[in-house]
């Protein structure tokens, strides 16, 4: 009896509380360990953690200004595509849903897994096949959630948000505590050179900034924003600069506690944190980060699945993908979709080649979206954006990125060019399927009117089967 469409849910706090929920969550409790191994010494990674924050402030603010010149949603998908054309944006869209999104939402389970696990195993490890079960049942959770309302899931969202902040607040209490009390041989020759290694560099920064990803987080829902122009900049800004001051002393509080070679040999940082420096709440600190990943892996599905919408709507993912249950007023076909790979990666994927996995792809796009702001003010000087940022923000912040990815080349080449090939599949995918007059070149009319009748039957009932139909109200 209602129009179905998106509804504008999404207020500031709600907005602040995706980007805090989005950014805090496994990274900070898994990736010091990546980090320390790449940058070689405690100085060196702290620096690396630093400047990581400075970086994701700069992509933060490069999208702010986007999100305020671009009025849709879809994230780096809908950035590329207006400002770079349809070639890279949907071979963005071909390596985000085969590899960086099941890769990240894989690694955020598996560390929900293992931290939920650890109180009842300690001070052994938890069994492998039980961390993935158990990373798969609150993978399914979210995802049933999701399904089920936005409404509930922005109000999770919130309430995690908070659980992560105490979190965080565990670790930093009792670290700065012991600091305060004179603790400080965890840093003498904080700054050792001989343990730097450059090339290992690029795959530090690959950790750090998975720690901090999840700043781009409301671009992907910029339709359902309550007053976006404002909304968008104020929230990035509060956001990341809580989560860059979180960060600092929560890494500074783990080498209070732990030196080099704990830090390298944990499993779960925060747990052997925990152990060493506050055993009164070693059952407590694990449920904790393990809440905060379930609010990670709540706030991935909740944006990703409104980029295969956005793509489906734009006519580069199939037609189903941008339809929304009649009555739940959620786009159903696209947060189920990503399931299967998720499972699949998560049965046989380790943390971190999964992180290096992932993080090529991811940074080279988020890259070309910076890039494209670039373009798109050249290309549109009399635009009025109610939020600009210096022209510095966005070339530094592409360069480094584009750089990043290069150097990666050296530091991990298998993982890193499985990525590259990820992305470079597209290609013919994009010129036999989505670039019409090179795919009425290659297929015969015959061939292609059959692929255009099977595919219409199966959304019709596919369409049927979910109870969706296609939005009703244009929202940008």
């Amino acid at each position: 009896e209602e129009a179905v469409f998106l509804r504008k849910k999404i207020t500031l706090l709600r907005a602040f509380s995706l980007l805090i929920g989005s950014m805090v969550g496994s990274g900070i409790f898994i990736s010091p360990k990546g980090v320390l191994t790449n940058s070689g010494s405690v100085g060196f990674s702290l620096v690396v953690w630093f400047a990581c924050g400075i970086l994701s402030m700069f992509g933060a603010l490069c999208y702010a200004e986007l999100g305020t010149r671009i009025t849709k949603s879809g994230g780096h998908y809908i950035y590329i595509l207006e400002t770079l054309g349809p070639l890279p944006s949907f071979l963005f869209l071909w390596a985000e849903f085969f590899a960086i999104r099941p890769a990240n939402s894989a690694v955020v389970s598996l560390a929900f897994g293992r931290y939920m696990l650890e109180p009842f195993f300690a001070p052994c490890a938890a069994p492998v096949p039980a961390v993935k079960l158990v990373s798969l049942l609150g993978y399914y959770m979210v995802l049933t959630l999701n399904s089920w309302s936005v409404t509930w899931s922005a109000r999770l969202q919130t309430a995690l948000s908070i659980v992560k902040l105490l979190a965080l607040a565990l670790i930093i209490v009792p670290g700065m505590m012991l600091l305060a009390q004179g603790h400080t041989e965890n840093f003498q020759d904080a700054f050792d050179r001989q343990s730097l290694a450059l090339d290992k560099l690029p795959l530090a920064f690959y950790a750090g900034m998975f720690a901090y990803s999840g700043w781009f987080q409301t671009s992907f829902v910029r339709e359902e924003l309550v007053r976006p122009e404002r909304n968008i900049p104020l929230a990035v800004i509060v956001s990341v600069i809580t989560v860059i001051v979180g960060y600092m002393l929560t890494n500074v509080s783990y080498y209070t506690v732990l030196g080099t070679q704990d830090v390298l040999a944990s499993p779960a940082v925060a747990v052997s944190f925990v152990q060493r420096a506050f055993k009164s709440l070693i059952s407590v600190v694990p449920v904790l980060v393990a809440l905060s990943c379930f609010g990670t892996m709540n706030g991935g599905i909740f944006t990703f699945s409104r980029t295969l919408f956005v793509a489906s709507r734009e006519g580069q993912w199939p037609p189903l993908f941008s339809m929304i249950h009649i009555r739940r007023h959620t786009p159903l076909p696209a947060v189920m979709l990503m399931f299967p790979l998720v499972t699949a990666m998560v049965c046989i994927g380790d943390i971190y080649h999964l992180m290096n996995f992932f993080s090529f792809s991811r940074w080279l796009f988020i890259g070309l979206a910076t890039l494209g702001l670039i373009v798109h003010r050249h290309r549109h000087p009399e635009l009025h954006s109610p939020f600009k940022v210096p022209l510095f923000v966005p070339v530094s912040f592409t360069i480094i990125c584009l750089f990043t990815v290069a150097m990666s080349f050296y530091s991990d080449p298998v993982n890193i060019s499985i990525g590259c090939t990820m992305v470079l599949s597209g290609f013919p995918v994009y010129y036999l399927i989505i670039h019409r007059q090179m795919s009425n070149y290659f297929l015969q009319p015959k061939l292609s009117s059959l692929f255009s009748h099977l595919s219409d039957y199966l959304t019709h009932k596919l369409q049927l089967l979910l109870e969706v139909v296609q939005q009703e109200i244009k929202t940008y």
